[in-house]
């Protein structure tokens, strides 16, 4: 199991620098993608834009300030910036796609200046402005290729970005519930070391745990003792099993007659524990009451019956009230003195 939760460990972590790597890499990808678009613009601008400008040219109208245009595009697409803000491309065949393209412009520039000079019909000027719209479909092209690249690439880093998020969420989704489940064992664990397993009602352990709870007398309670008559007796006349049942009964009578929050643990054999939250005499005396009542009820309905043996009881009682700032331990030891002091009356007025 040890092995496997850190076999789980280093994967998640593995999976975390993953998508770390990923998101740095997309990060990248995006700010080369940032831009590409007025890129492949202003590359479409400038293959319409020349062939105007030689059409304008053939009909004896240059116009020096579309050629400075062209120019300042040209630059901003190699350099970056530039007054339109470009960027440059860090692709190897965009690269010498425009830089062919450039070079080509010189030329055809030096044509158009030729045809101002001797007119257009001594001139090359259609052919060489064909041939450079070419290279300018090319530069736009490769301009193009080069974003649906990155854009491909990042649709793939998603993909495998989500695929390592759902492993990521699995992975959680898994642990959490494996420690759900250890969380559950614990707490079945923790309620079996606490728990009397013949009566199922809380054991000395966790009777005792009061003794070491400084908080459980910042608020009246009371503490009562109780104590089965006779069980050794039973024991010995009728067997174990009469009296394990006879203490079964006790328990449940008990549990029966001091509700919940309250609490009701076995102590040890034949002793029994209650702790009663925000209490005053009063409470305490009617819920001696009913028990009483609930236990002559059980024998008088049981009375007769195979291996019956009635049950009889000594309880004490303190209430914190009467004691301030006294421990539970204090409180407790009044308790046991008051039931022991009960019992020794009941036994005497037996006599």
């Amino acid at each position: 199991m040890k092995k496997i939760k850190a076999t789980m460990t280093l994967i998640q972590s593995a999976l975390v620098i993953l998508m770390m790597g990923f998101v740095t890499v997309m990060i990248i990808r995006i700010n080369a993608l940032q831009g590409t678009a007025r890129v492949i613009n202003y590359a479409g601008i400038i293959r319409g834009a020349t062939q105007r400008e030689v059409k304008l040219e053939i009909a004896e109208r240059p116009n020096d300030q579309l050629i400075g245009y062209l120019d300042e595009i040209l630059n901003g697409l190699k350099f970056g910036g530039g007054k339109y803000d470009l960027v440059s491309l860090a692709d190897e065949t965009y690269q010498q796609n425009l830089d062919e393209q450039m070079e080509y412009w010189q030329v055809l520039k030096n044509e158009i200046y030729l045809v101002r000079e001797n007119g257009y019909e001594n001139t090359n000027i259609v052919d060489i402005s064909e041939e450079y719209f070419q290279m300018a479909d090319r530069t736009v092209s490769a301009a193009e290729d080069y974003s649906q690249s990155i854009a491909t690439g990042l649709r793939y880093l998603e993909f495998l970005s989500t695929a390592d998020i759902i492993v990521l969420i699995i992975i959680m989704i898994a642990r959490y519930v494996e420690n759900a489940r250890i969380r559950r064992k614990n707490r079945q664990l923790e309620q079996q070391a606490y728990t009397d397993q013949h009566t199922g009602l809380p054991n000395k352990s966790r009777c005792e745990s009061f003794f070491n709870d400084p908080e459980i007398m910042d608020h009246p309670i009371s503490c009562i003792v109780f104590d089965l008559n006779n069980l050794k007796t039973v024991n010995d006349r009728l067997g174990h099993s009469v009296g394990d049942q006879m203490i079964a009964n006790f328990a449940r009578l008990l549990r029966n007659a001091i509700p919940s929050p309250h609490f009701v643990g076995r102590y040890g054999g034949d002793e029994f524990m209650a702790v009663i939250y925000d209490a005053d005499e009063e409470l305490v005396t009617s819920i001696l009451e009913k028990l009483r009542n609930d236990v002559k009820e059980f024998n008088q309905m049981h009375h007769g019956g195979s291996e019956f043996v009635e049950i009889s009881y000594a309880c004490g009682h303190a209430v914190s009230t009467e004691y301030p700032n006294c421990s539970f331990r204090v409180l407790f030891d009044r308790a046991d003195r008051s039931m022991y002091e009960n019992k020794m009356a009941s036994h005497n007025h037996r006599k």
